[in-house]
């Protein structure tokens, strides 16, 4: 059947139009979307032709990405059900990842009317909850896994590079395992949407010109944790100067895309004994985990949701990701 999406049609170039979607088959759960929520970062860099797949930054002599449904997180009612699937009902809220789509790049997207997605992304919502909380799962996860994956003592200095949405989660994390934060970024109203616990440290790195000094004095000297969530091709001369205070026995975490200029002195890690953490993707565990730590308010979604817009009015929301990057953060799509 054709279903409306959100369609990538070139570089730079969004198009609400319909595609078609397979028959679903034993494994499948039908969703109807309610909310999609944008990954700005991921999505973007395929709209702008930078990306060819999760992590394979696009070069001439490969296909182009496009035409491509984008997104890859929603939220929705259950429609129908394989004959294999188990633990859903109709009517159910559930979120899911990726709905299967026919004839686009990648074969998959997450900004669709309607469509199956296999069973195994999909997950239930808890019982009067408010959904549109949830409709950012996946990348809400990457955040929480970026900032699991270091060890924390407690009172331990973490930086975290970013002020997006995964920079905030993963701040977030790091703040409820113990550790003190130094948050860093380049809007004031993202910074403030991080809720400052007792020792932490907000940082503007476009209007304090003596940021990193100002960290370094709070560290004493020396990191504990470095998080990038930017990527090393926007951020990697912060990076050079960043690794070198890791301290002895250090944890570095890049959450952000590597693009084609990555690339880092494994020695400065070895005289430290640091160790790289490369979270991506998601599991169905860590979503899980992720899922729990919105129910029990340990994570927070809500409050980074600057626009909510209709989904045929998606073009309108990537002019405004892109050019009013001073008051937009998370975007989420209405599909009513």
């Amino acid at each position: 059947m054709k279903t409306e999406a959100v369609i990538f049609t070139g570089k730079n170039k969004v198009e609400f139009g319909k595609v078609k979607v397979p028959d679903p088959g034993p494994n499948d759960v039908v969703i109807a979307t309610k909310h999609s929520w944008i990954s700005n970062g991921t999505e973007g860099s395929f709209l702008r032709q930078e990306r060819f797949d999760g992590v394979t930054p696009w070069q001439f002599g490969l296909p182009l990405p496009y035409p491509m449904v984008a997104g890859y997180q929603k939220v929705g009612i259950v429609e129908s059900m394989g004959k294999d699937v188990k633990g859903f009902k109709k009517g159910q809220w559930v979120f899911a990842t990726i709905t299967k789509i026919e004839k686009t790049h990648l074969g998959f997207g997450g900004h669709v009317a309607i469509g199956p997605s296999d069973a195994n992304e999909v997950y239930a919502l808890p019982k009067g909850v408010d959904p549109i909380e949830y409709s950012g799962l996946v990348l809400t996860q990457v955040g929480t896994n970026t900032g699991s994956r270091p060890p924390v003592e407690k009172g331990c200095h973490a930086l975290v590079m970013g002020d997006g949405m995964v920079g905030n989660w993963a701040a977030q994390t790091l703040q409820s395992r113990g550790a003190k934060v130094a948050f860093v970024g380049r809007h004031n109203f993202r910074l403030d949407l991080l809720k400052k616990k007792k020792g932490d440290l907000i940082l503007n790195s476009k209007e304090q010109s003596d940021w990193l000094e100002q960290a370094i004095d709070w560290t004493g000297g020396e990191f504990d944790i470095v998080v990038d969530t930017i990527g090393n091709d926007v951020n990697l001369d912060t990076n050079l100067k960043l690794i070198p205070l890791l301290k002895y026995g250090g944890h570095y975490v890049t959450a952000g895309h590597e693009g084609s200029k990555s690339w880092m002195d494994l020695r400065q890690f070895i005289y430290r004994e640091a160790t790289i953490h490369c979270p991506c993707g998601w599991t169905r565990a860590r979503m899980e985990s992720t899922l729990k730590q919105i129910h029990d308010g340990t994570i927070y979604t809500k409050p980074l949701i600057t626009d909510q817009m209709k989904a045929k009015d998606a073009a309108k929301a990537w002019d405004k990701i892109f050019n009013e990057k001073d008051s937009t953060l998370g975007v989420v799509l209405n599909w009513d």
